[in-house]
């Protein structure tokens, strides 16, 4: 599975990459930290899922949903952020799924492997939780 990190964090773009390094299967395919960086990359690279913060700088979270559905359909965009309560407006707003930034690593992977299963990607867990 094909991913693109959307945080204008980098130590949080650098741990899910590592954490993406250790699965076979996944492939961080590109970085970015705003939203006009995400509609520009997204065209370039492919990807099958999205790792948007929810608080990416640019564009209203809602906006940006609708076009990364404009541009992508079928593509699996799983919201991230440290504030829990953003959860209801992400999934509200089309997201496929949200996740804390305070879960478990394990959480993350649990999710995106079960966004995948929902929209037909090829990556299973092959990993021990």
């Amino acid at each position: 599975m094909r991913i693109l990190l959307a945080d204008d964090q980098a130590q949080v773009r650098f741990a899910l990459r590592v954490l993406f390094e250790r699965e076979p299967g996944l492939e961080v395919v590109g970085e970015v930290v705003d939203a006009a960086d995400l509609l520009a990359q997204l065209r370039r690279v492919s990807p099958d899922a999205v790792l948007l913060d929810w608080e990416l700088p640019g564009l209203a979270m809602i906006g940006t949903l609708s076009a990364l559905r404009d541009d992508t359909p079928g593509l699996i965009v799983i919201a991230l952020s440290g504030k829990p309560e953003a959860c209801r407006a992400a999934l509200e707003s089309g997201a496929d799924a949200f996740v804390s930034k305070a879960d478990p690593p394990e959480r993350l992977l649990t999710v995106i492997e079960q966004c995948g299963e929902r929209r037909g990607a090829e990556w299973h867990r092959h990993a021990e939780v």
